[in-house]
């Protein structure tokens, strides 16, 4: 039980940071944090629950902060990252993972940073709170 508390602990006191920046944010009445969840954020599988709970957690704190901030200049989006990404710990620890997903099975790193820099190009009049990335051959 303690494990499990640790684990959702974790995610929970992440975000402070994220408090941290925005107060330094806020009173130039800009800028952006970008919270990145992953598909846990959105549904819980067996043997995960602890990661689905943070995760949500996570997701609901970028919610909250949007609708607290948002009025105030302050862009807070929440990005789930569903699927592999396509990088050296991956290679590392499944390479049969890569290679059962086969070409584009993965998210291209370099994909995912230019979305992180669109939302932050986002005119305020159209800011996006949560977008979904996800390989086009990533089951949903």
């Amino acid at each position: 039980m303690d494990m499990i508390v640790g684990l959702l602990d974790l995610p929970i006191k992440m975000p402070s940071p994220a408090a941290y920046a925005a107060n330094l944010l806020l009173p130039k009445g800009k800028g952006t944090l970008i919270f990145t969840g992953a598909s846990a954020s959105l549904r819980g599988r067996p043997g995960y629950a602890h990661f689905a709970a943070a995760k949500a957690g996570l997701r609901m704190i970028s919610q909250s902060m949007a609708r607290e901030f948002g009025p105030q200049g302050l862009h807070v989006a929440h990005v789930v990252i569903d699927g592999g990404i396509d990088g050296t710990r991956l290679k590392n620890l499944r390479p049969d993972a890569i290679a059962q997903r086969g070409p584009d099975g993965l998210l291209n790193i370099d994909a995912i940073a230019e979305t992180y820099w669109q939302l932050h190009l986002q005119h305020p009049t159209a800011w996006t709170q949560e977008i979904d990335l996800r390989p086009f051959k990533e089951g949903f």
